[in-house]
């Protein structure tokens, strides 16, 4: 094993353990630092927010820590191999653990909020708040990228979601589509898919127990399956918005390990962030 690899596992230790006591992942700074990865990709931060969706659980040594849709959690329901995707696309994965200001998200081209938070999930759920909202909205306008990550009904919180979604002209319904029952995988799968950036190479995809979208200017649908839409996009000022009711990039529906062969979701994902970290590196260079 290299030097320049153990190097880099030790600083990523740190940075975890520097997310712990701060709530804000810089770990991936440094590793980026010490790596020597180029400016250009530095620029293209990857801001996972980890306050509207902020689940813990005690790990086996009795410490609570972060699960559920976080870079660091490599069991199925973590993001480990999509951070491993955007970083191998030029991006950095970081963690965002407070309210978002126009100061924080300046960090960042993309700002990922996923399946926020209900009172069944974590004791104090944080709701987005209107002034927040417009935070969000305003960094989008300057040219940000936000991606949302719904969840089904009985799964997500909708009514202060929606109230942000809205400034954008999407609203998730509090549905749940494609209620896959044991191994029946067909009943989640697309493979009606359209010519998009999204969908280069891809052949079918997964996603199960969704939110269906219902939009206004200026969104627009992505995918649609039978009268539904299914994903979409905004332009809004500089910036843009893609959206879809299901976090469906995590680690248990990105491989084998569940699905059969034939499902391509991790190279949906590799399509995304190449995508959306070409569009914000676009924008950076007007």
């Amino acid at each position: 094993m290299s030097t320049l690899l153990v190097k880099r596992r030790e600083f990523r230790m740190v940075g975890r353990m520097i997310a712990e006591s701060a709530g804000f992942w810089l770990g991936t700074l440094v590793v980026v630092l010490c790596a020597g990865f180029s400016t250009k990709a530095m620029a293209q931060r990857v801001l996972l927010d980890c306050y509207y969706n902020n689940e813990w659980r005690t790990d086996s040594a009795g410490h609570p820590v972060r699960y559920h849709y976080v870079w660091t959690d490599t069991a199925n329901s973590g993001f480990s191999q999509l951070a491993q995707i955007l970083e191998n696309a030029g991006g950095i994965a970081d963690t965002l653990g407070q309210a978002p200001t126009q100061h924080l998200l300046r960090r960042a081209s993309i700002y990922l909020i996923v399946d926020p938070d209900t009172p069944q999930e974590t004791p104090f759920p944080h709701y987005i708040q209107p002034a927040e909202a417009d935070v969000i909205a305003e960094w989008v306008r300057s040219g940000g990228i936000l991606i949302l990550l719904g969840n089904d009904k009985g799964n997500a919180e909708f009514q202060h979601w929606n109230m942000l979604a809205g400034r954008f002209g999407i609203h998730f319904n509090e549905v749940s589509r494609n209620r896959v029952q044991g191994r029946d995988y067909a009943t989640g799968a697309f493979d009606s898919l359209p010519s998009h950036p999204l969908f280069i190479g891809v052949t079918r995809i997964f996603l199960k127990e969704i939110s269906t979208l219902r939009l206004s200017a200026p969104a627009k649908a992505i995918l649609r399956s039978g009268g539904d839409v299914i994903m979409a996009s905004a332009e809004v000022g500089k910036g843009f918005v893609f959206a879809v009711g299901d976090p469906w990039l995590y680690n248990e529906y990105m491989d084998q390990r569940r699905l059969p062969p034939g499902y391509e979701n991790a190279l949906a994902a590799r399509n995304l962030f190449r995508w959306l970290l070409d569009r914000a590196q676009s924008e950076k260079e007007k």
